[in-house]
């Protein structure tokens, strides 16, 4: 399938990660995760590739740190990034694409923990949705496809019929998982981003329109 016919297809629902993806929040999430690595001994060049995308809560587990409360770093890690929405801003388009959607054909899915979450859309300027699947809805994180496949259920639509909007490495292998369709966005990218997907850098040039039968 091409691009253009990609992009001239149906969907029942649109499904939105929001980290990198509908709102920019990398410099203020890597200042905290920084300070947390470098606390912890950790090389902070390498390790912060691996904070996006997935809950805080395996990330930190994944390291078996010896001696660490990984709960209670978490905990402490979300206070911080409560507090830090320094630079935080949505991405280009993204604000008047969401508003042209019917609410109840739109959910954000993101691995960020739902207080978080509504601080970093309130100093985006963004507007949560009726349906909003954080990190602590489901039991397995992304990559797993749990988030997706309950936003699917909770807008009463197919996740076959759905079309998600990613940016990370692990939320794209969740999409694929669940078996959406799959837009990657790369405007936080730094590198190329080698994919079998379709990409958009910003959001300006694309319109929705609800069709009735």
């Amino acid at each position: 399938m091409s691009e253009d016919n990609f992009f001239d297809r149906t969907f029942d629902a649109l499904l939105f990660d929001m980290d990198g993806t509908i709102l920019n929040s990398i410099a203020s999430a890597e200042r905290v995760w920084s300070a947390w690595a470098e606390r912890h001994g950790l090389d902070v060049a390498s390790f912060l590739p691996t904070i996006h995308g997935v809950r805080a809560i395996e990330t930190i587990t994944a390291l078996r740190l010896p001696g660490v409360d990984a709960k209670a770093e978490v905990h402490a890690l979300l206070l911080a990034e409560i507090e830090d929405v320094e630079g935080i801003e949505a991405i280009e388009g993204a604000k008047a694409f969401l508003a042209s959607l019917p609410p109840d054909r739109w959910a954000i899915v993101t691995s960020s923990p739902r207080e978080l979450a509504l601080r970093r859309l309130e100093a985006a300027g963004l507007t949560p949705p009726a349906v909003f699947v954080t990190g602590e809805d489901v039991e397995h994180g992304k990559p797993a496809p749990d988030c997706f496949l309950l936003a699917a259920k909770r807008l009463g639509q197919k996740i076959k019929d759905c079309l998600v909007f990613e940016d990370a490495p692990a939320g794209i292998q969740a999409a694929e998982a669940a078996g959406a369709a799959l837009i990657v966005v790369t405007t936080t990218h730094k590198h190329p981003l080698d994919t079998r997907h379709p990409t958009i850098t910003a959001y300006g040039k694309l319109t929705a329109a609800l069709l009735r039968g």
